[in-house]
């Protein structure tokens, strides 16, 4: 294969947003702008022939493609799309021809990248543009093809400088193109920024290379929409909205059934086995991973969270950084905090807190319990209103439970404490200290009952009156 590198343009400002942060870390499908064309981009290249030119908060963008391998390119004075190729040239000259795509285009997918890349090489073009046709074209330049030469371009026409006739052409230029390296460089030199705006467009290379005599071809992507980008919050939205439809199409042909997709939230790296059913509102989120046969009922949040098999999760939960077991039952309205570990099997029901704790097959924890800092055997019954007391002010502590153990209602265990195996601990009871295996421990005040006293005190406070 021909060598080939890609180069992303990042350093725009995004000035119409109307927000601090900069674009490309806006977020859409549950990833930055950026990251998604990246993640993109590396389905067809190595990260080391990827490069994302950035400019506008430079050290922040970056951080969108921490960890990657990608490489990035400073352009620190904005003066255009063509100006930010020029700062490129010198790290992807020594490739034979390269890929431009625009880092605020995240639907863009790899089997579009791939298809210019072969079309271009196929065409033996020195450029090669992408372009489509929306259903309104209105605001985007305009693609006019040779007569000729159907699949060449005659020139690019910016929509301000469209005639009545030109403004019928739906055919877009969606600013995704492929250069031949040589033949590019050898005339960028020509580009003059003539326009109100006082920028180099890589976009006038059209012109500048037909008259060169070279071959400018194009290509018609098969699906307008991915090569959209957004310019407010409001288009963000419909991003993020067509991104999240995608996801949950690609989960329901794996044989997952999405009810009410529209409703759903699902981040773009969200996997689930097949069988699995997700009802309307869920929100899976981040490196969620749920099984085979699972069921998550509406209202419920799941982020970082691993799901086994066959797994239940009822209305309203709240679950991050936690993973579940096989044939587990959670909920309704339990929140897992990171770090919490639940086994095969367990139960967890209405308004139990589990914080970084590690519950073991079979348990059980059905109301009301806030269960944090402790290590918790298998077939364990925890009682409505236990709680463990796991910070004293300064610090944390933990509790362990052995197998088999009983945990009476509205139990106290102040850590650090230890109930042996197959122990038992009467309701209403206040632990502080260790629980011999199979021993019961009570900890209460003797009931005192006395005969009389509230008809009594009814009759007193009648007289007062």
């Amino acid at each position: 294969m021909t060598q080939f590198a890609i180069v992303i343009l990042a350093a725009g400002k995004g000035t119409r947003l109307n927000t601090r942060r900069p674009k490309m870390l806006h977020e859409v499908g549950g990833k930055a702008l950026l990251r998604h064309v990246v993640d993109a981009a590396r389905q067809i290249v190595q990260p080391n022939d990827i490069y994302v030119i950035v400019g506008h908060q430079a050290e922040e963008v970056k951080k969108a493609a921490v960890g990657v391998g990608v490489n990035f390119i400073p352009q620190t004075e904005q003066r255009g799309t063509g100006h930010a190729i020029q700062q490129a040239q010198p790290a992807v000259a020594g490739y034979e021809h390269f890929l431009t795509l625009s880092g605020d285009a995240p639907l863009i997918r790899p089997e579009t990248i791939a298809r210019l890349r072969d079309f271009h090489l196929a065409q033996r073009a020195a450029m090669s543009v992408l372009t489509a046709c929306p259903p309104d074209p209105q605001g985007y330049g305009r693609v006019l093809r040779k007569k000729d030469a159907p699949s060449e371009v005659d020139c690019i026409v910016e929509q301000r400088a469209l005639t009545q006739e030109q403004e019928r052409i739906r055919e877009i230029n969606a600013g995704i193109y492929a250069f031949a390296s040589r033949i590019l460089f050898a005339h960028i030199g020509e580009l003059q920024a003539n326009n109100a705006q006082g920028e180099l467009y890589l976009t006038d290379m059209a012109a500048i290379l037909r008259r060169a005599g070279e071959r400018v071809a194009a290509l018609e992507a098969e699906d307008a929409a991915e090569v959209l980008g957004a310019n407010t919050i409001a288009e963000m939205m419909e991003l993020d909205a067509a991104l999240r439809l995608r996801t949950a199409r690609r989960l329901m042909q794996k044989g997952v059934t999405v009810f009410r997709p529209e409703t759903t939230v699902i981040d773009a790296e969200v996997e689930v086995g097949p069988d699995t059913v997700i009802e309307p509102f869920v929100q899976l989120l981040g490196q969620t991973r749920i099984g085979e046969n699972c069921r998550i009922r509406s209202f419920s949040v799941l982020e970082d969270t691993v799901l086994g098999d066959g797994t239940l999760v009822r209305n309203g939960c709240n679950l991050e950084g936690s993973e579940i077991g096989r044939g587990a039952a959670i909920g309704p309205y339990t929140h897992l905090r990171a770090g919490s570990v639940i086994g095969d099997g367990a139960h967890l029901g209405n308004f139990v807190e589990v914080k970084n704790t590690r519950l073991g097959n079979n348990s059980k924890a059905n109301h009301l319990a806030y269960l944090g800092d402790a290590e918790i055997g298998s077939a364990v019954n925890v009682g409505a209103g236990v709680i463990t007391c796991n910070y004293d002010g300064y610090t944390k502590s933990r509790t362990t439970i052995g197998d088999g153990a009983f945990v009476g209602s509205d139990a106290t265990l102040i850590a650090p404490v230890h109930l042996g195996q197959g122990s038992y601990i009467g309701a209403g009871s206040c632990i502080t200290e260790d629980v011999p295996q199979d021993a019961l421990a009570v900890e209460r005040s003797a009931q005192v009952v006395k005969e009389g006293w509230a008809l009594k005190r009814r009759i007193r406070k009648s007289r007062e009156a």
